[in-house]
């Protein structure tokens, strides 16, 4: 791991691979760069450069003061990938990181080789809006960590949990380990709350992949679609599982990705 300073902040990053091309991965709420444990072999196996990152707020990255914006970390992104000397990459981003991803296209698409937005949406809408205020009011009360076992039974599927009980029980003591400090989850809270794409996703001009776990209702796959349909010519495809298929169901989240990278490589 290394760190470069950006934006008057640090920013723990790896970058893995000898590559032609880059795959720039972007988090989601309260997850730092292990988030991608379960996709490095894929891509880096097909030949893929990956630059992975801690947004700030999480991880080994620093934690100012919030709030944080969607938009805020896509400027972050752009110093990172800058600093590095990266361009003509592809960016993979899920959830919050899909609608990091999504202001990053809209501000630098000459950059974008391919966008993936994964179990993402353009705007909360109201039932993601009360989730997330609630959210909120859980960290307040009872803490990060919280919160996030509560997120887990919304992100994993119920078979899961029957399934997999020991891979659950594991789950459980990484939620209940979390460190990110309250200030740093609600900062990045409110960047999800308040992101809104809608009225501009027309303007995004990259190869796009939107996709989706086919039982998501963390983000319900209604909005992912509707995120998708404003995108122009942008691809449709859904897993199994919910928010949490590319840990639940990696081989088939990685299949889906690395069809839509094969057919979006600069240097076939």
């Amino acid at each position: 791991m290394a760190t470069a300073s950006v934006n008057d902040i640090e920013l723990n990053f790896v970058l893995e691979g000898e590559g032609p091309e880059t795959v720039v991965l972007v988090n989601g709420l309260a997850d730092d760069l292990t988030t991608w444990a379960y996709q490095m072999d894929a891509l880096l196996g097909a030949g893929f450069r990956v630059l992975r990152f801690d947004n700030r707020g999480v991880g080994r990255s620093s934690k100012p003061a919030g709030p944080y914006t969607t938009r805020m970390f896509a400027e972050d992104t752009k110093a990172l990938v800058d600093q590095l000397g990266l361009s003509g990459f592809h960016m993979l981003g899920v959830s919050m990181g899909g609608m990091i991803a999504q202001e990053y296209a809209l501000a630098y698409a000459s950059d974008l080789a391919s966008l993936t937005l994964a179990c993402t949406y353009g705007s909360p809408g109201p039932f993601c809006g009360r989730m997330f205020a609630m959210w909120a009011d859980l960290a307040l009360m009872g803490g990060v960590p919280t919160v996030m076992r509560d997120v887990a039974l919304w992100a994993f599927t119920p078979p899961f949990f029957e399934d997999h009980p020991d891979e659950a029980a594991e789950l459980d003591t990484a939620m209940a380990m979390i460190d990110q400090p309250l200030p740093a989850y609600l900062a990045q809270l409110h960047s999800i709350r308040h992101h809104d794409a809608t009225g501009r996703l027309g303007s995004i001009s990259v190869p796009t992949l939107v996709l989706a776990g086919a039982t998501d209702i963390l983000i319900p796959v209604a909005l992912s679609k509707r995120l998708h349909d404003e995108v122009p010519g942008a691809e449709w495809a859904t897993t199994r599982g919910g928010h949490a298929c590319l840990w639940e169901f990696p081989e088939e989240f990685n299949s889906a990705v690395l069809q839509f990278l094969s057919r979006n490589r600069r240097n076939q």
